[in-house]
């Protein structure tokens, strides 16, 4: 590889996009979405939960921004190498000192640096959100390092199977297949996968009964008489209209068994570790409140880690032992939950960058010239 030579095939390539109107129009329209989601993240909170709105409004936008990339850059990356090819400009370069790797990584770096163009619009609500929000710096720096390495990804799907297939229109559709398949195609076969293979849960319940000695005799008066009122009558203090009114004392009642089917998510939580959205979620580090996350990238993360939890065979739940608990002591909160679960984002990370190695060996292959067999009806120049 020549750095000069890679530098030259991006230059060409971002000169290509600057000339399209529909570029800035883009770009424009992303701007516009990007106000109003700001703007409605902070309206709708109230007022004291303001930082609490700024981070999470920041992750909103960290979100937003790879949306829009997972949505656009097949587009503009998955005809790179095979449009170039149709238009019979891919020749004239191979033929100068550009070498087949050159003229792929110029290309991946260049399709790259467009869909960074999104994150550069969105700097400016970024840092607003980051700073009234309080964001943490490594909540900061995490999250853009992994927005970045999945624009990179995406990114260099589209270079890689425009250099493996021969028609462009077809390499576009395999690119928005194949980031489709990341994206929505993880969670469906998460959902099917595990709710087609779900196991039966016992439960067992008691509850406190209430018992009255004697059984409540209501005088007429008192029937009539105002609940809650300012001198209410002697004889209606004893029923609860008044202060002074005696508890009924508490029995534990017949135990009650009944069966039921649960999915078992925690058998196939891996099939999520690809999805870029969950990537970034579970590599930036969570913020908690309480013991619950205070936006999006933490929410995420506990949906996916509390998805390893399998679920217990036989639950009991006895109201005779747990009367006297306070309130939250019964359950264990969401930063409890994941603390005792394992982080899968490096693992998704690793299948993501090891397919997209994969496909740009690949391309390379059937890019590198001379070439002994092209497919029929293709264009040399």
């Amino acid at each position: 590889m020549n750095a000069q030579r890679i530098a030259t095939i991006i230059r060409l390539e971002l000169t290509q996009r600057v000339r399209s109107v529909a570029w800035y129009v883009l770009l424009g329209v992303f701007g516009v979405l990007l106000l109003g989601v700001t703007a409605l993240t902070f309206i709708s909170v109230p007022r004291d939960a303001f930082q609490e709105a700024g981070s999470t409004a920041y992750s909103i936008i960290v979100f937003f921004v790879l949306l829009l990339v997972v949505l656009v850059s097949p587009t503009l990356s998955g005809n790179a190498i095979n449009g170039d090819r149709d238009a019979a400009t891919l020749a004239p370069v191979q033929v100068t000192l550009a070498t087949t790797t050159d003229i792929i990584v110029g290309k991946f770096l260049a399709a790259w640096i467009t869909g960074l163009a999104f994150l550069v619009v969105a700097a400016p609500f970024l840092i607003f959100a980051a700073v009234f929000g309080e964001v943490r710096a490594d909540v900061l720096l995490v999250s853009l390092v992994i927005l970045v390495i999945e624009v990179a990804v995406v990114a260099g799907l589209g270079v890689a199977l425009s250099g493996i297939l021969a028609r462009p229109l077809f390499s576009v559709a395999v690119t928005y297949l194949t980031v489709a398949a990341l994206v929505v195609g993880t969670p469906i076969a998460f959902g099917l996968v595990g709710t087609a293979f779900p196991t039966e849960i016992e439960s067992r319940q008691r509850f406190l009964e209430p018992v009255f000695t004697e059984p409540m005799q209501v005088p007429e008066e008192c029937m009539t008489a105002e609940p809650g009122a300012a001198t209410p009558l002697p004889e209606c203090v004893d029923l609860g209209f008044g202060p002074g009114v005696e508890e009924p004392e508490y029995v534990c009642g017949e135990w009650m068994t009944s069966t039921y089917t649960v999915p078992r998510f925690d058998r196939v939580w891996w099939l999520l570790s690809a999805n870029p959205f969950v990537i970034l979620a579970d590599a930036t580090p969570t913020v908690w409140r309480d013991g619950y996350p205070v936006d999006a990238f933490g929410t995420l993360k506990v949906g996916v880690r509390t998805a390893q939890i399998a679920p217990e065979t036989r639950q009991v739940y006895d109201e005779c032992e747990n009367a006297t608990l306070a309130p939250g002591e019964q359950y264990p909160t969401a930063e409890e939950q994941v603390a005792g679960t394992v982080p899968s984002w490096f693992v998704g990370l690793g299948v993501q960058l090891a397919l997209l190695a994969l496909l740009m060996w690949r391309a390379a292959v059937r890019t590198h010239t001379p070439s002994r067999r092209l497919p029929p009806g293709t264009r040399i120049a």
